[in-house]
């Protein structure tokens, strides 16, 4: 055992003495990291970056409330919750999911905004603020389509507006939240139809087993399998999906 430590101490005493007479040698240069223009006047590079940074710090919140996250991802949660299987498709499944089909309702709109705001700035033939402008234009006009005139009009009274004649005109900040509520309506009546045909079977399941004198066995443990047979067996998966498809196509 001494002998073990005195190898040990020995390698260290070794490793000290290449590591001193190593930085002796060659010392660790110093890194600066300056942000600024190539003239070397900050400013402007610092500002976008900030502005890069307050972009990513709201990109969440703008990819929930302005697009059709907020309905799919609530919707796949009632079917989960109806299903009472608690977190079989896990949390990590259902938002991907949500995401994936986010992408894919929003895509034209996107493609819009590419085209008239993304593109022409990046050629620098308009100005940031008119692609802000313009990119805004398109999702306005989506949000509108989906928002319903009860929970618009709720905003525009608050704010003491004049109902715009044009949808550009409508200022985001009241379109938003109006859109947000209104898929959250809309997603909860979605849920609601869901939870009727799984409520019904732990209903029948809960009275059979009172009849039969159970009451100490869960109906929960009998009731999920059969829910669980009746969504395969209708394809639940897709019913759900191809519904929510069609809620943001024929609306």
């Amino acid at each position: 055992m001494k002998k073990k430590l005195a190898i040990i101490a020995l390698f260290i005493m070794l490793f000290s003495v290449v590591s001193v007479t190593a930085s002796a040698a060659d010392p660790i240069p110093n890194i600066n990291i300056q942000v600024g223009d190539s003239d070397g006047k900050p400013g402007t590079s610092s500002l976008s970056i900030l502005l890069l940074v307050t972009v990513l710090s709201v990109a969440p919140a703008i990819l929930v409330l302005m697009t059709s996250f907020t309905r799919i991802v609530v919707v796949l949660g009632f079917v989960r919750s109806s299903l009472g299987t608690q977190q079989a498709p896990p949390n990590q499944v259902l938002v991907g999911l949500a995401l994936f089909m986010t992408l894919f309702i929003m895509s034209p709109t996107l493609s819009e905004v590419n085209q008239v705001a993304l593109q022409p700035y990046l050629k620098g033939e308009i100005s940031q603020t008119d692609a802000l402008e313009k990119a805004a234009v398109p999702m306005k006009q989506f949000m509108y389509k989906h928002t319903r005139d009860k929970d618009l009009q709720l905003f525009l009274s608050y704010s003491k507006m004049e109902r715009p004649k044009e949808v550009e005109d409508i200022p985001i900040t009241v379109l938003v939240p109006a859109y947000a509520i209104s898929e959250l309506k809309t997603a909860f009546q979605m849920g609601f139809m869901i939870y009727i045909p799984f409520l019904i079977i732990d209903i029948v399941v809960s009275s059979t087993l009172m009849a039969m004198g159970m009451m100490m066995l869960p109906p929960v443990m009998i009731s999920l399998p059969f829910k669980i047979l009746l969504f395969v067996l209708v394809d639940g998966w897709y019913l759900v999906v191809k519904s929510l498809l069609e809620s943001f196509g024929t609306s």
